[in-house]
């Protein structure tokens, strides 16, 4: 079987809205820097998020949840993966913050089984359900393999993720297939993040499918008569060319 290239694959993710909505042989080929602004951790955040140890993620946990993304978006040759842009700290402080609360929601029941199209339907916030989920996800590779999804092989790792989404895994507290799609959704959003939000370090995320960022506007470029227009990235933070003290 033949997919898309992983370029082609994350750049209609990035420009063509959600990325749940993508069918499942798409998600089979994501399996398989330049210029950017100054990182650091907490760089740009809110003061209460404190050290990743006051974060969300037990040490277990953020070393499962950072092998699962680093599956979802591999690194390879072709470009930087979900290990490079960081993805586990914008998870991380996701799940500490208001969305992991499910604070924005409405969280009561009753709760019905929903459909495709109607979204997130779990009656555990995301925090919640991640915590679940790992648990049992954990529980799951020990009785198979005998060690924790980070010490497996990738292609182990590929085979259970792939049996979570084709709903051949199941959970007992909760439903692996609604841990999937949720954490296949929240590893795109945080490979393509601006980067103020924890993910997407160094804008490599940007800079591999040729995103100008959050420019102001592009006014100085409509008369370009299709010519290509190659732009570095700008973060909400701006970017270092913009800092007088470099």
């Amino acid at each position: 079987m033949s997919f898309p290239t992983r370029r082609k694959i994350l750049k209609s993710l990035l420009f063509g809205g959600t990325a749940i909505a993508a069918p499942s042989a798409v998600f089979g080929a994501i399996y398989g820097r330049g210029e950017g602004m100054p990182w650091e951790p907490l760089k740009g955040q809110p003061p209460y998020y404190g050290t990743h140890e006051d974060w969300f993620f037990t040490p277990d946990e953020r070393e499962a949840v950072a092998a699962i993304c680093a599956r979802l978006i591999p690194s390879d040759g072709d470009g930087p993966g979900a290990v490079e842009a960081d993805v586990i700290t914008f998870l991380d402080r996701q799940m500490a913050g208001f969305y992991g609360r499910g604070q924005h929601w409405y969280m009561k029941g009753p709760f019905r089984e929903g459909t495709a199209t109607q979204g997130y339907q779990s009656e555990h916030p995301p925090a919640e359900l991640y915590r679940h989920a790992l648990a049992e996800l954990d529980g799951f590779c020990r009785a198979q393999q005998d060690a924790g999804f980070a010490a497996l092989s990738a292609a182990q790792q590929d085979e259970i993720l792939k049996g979570m989404d084709d709903e051949e895994i199941t959970f007992d507290g909760v439903s692996a297939k609604a841990f999937f799609d949720l954490i296949l959704k929240n590893t795109v959003e945080g490979y393509f993040a601006d980067p103020i939000y924890g993910g997407n370090r160094d804008m490599v995320a940007w800079h591999y499918v040729g995103f100008p960022g959050t420019r102001y506007d592009y006014r100085d470029y409509v008369g370009h008569n299709g010519a290509r227009i190659d732009l570095p990235p700008v973060s909400l933070m701006g970017r270092p060319g913009w800092n007088s003290s470099e």
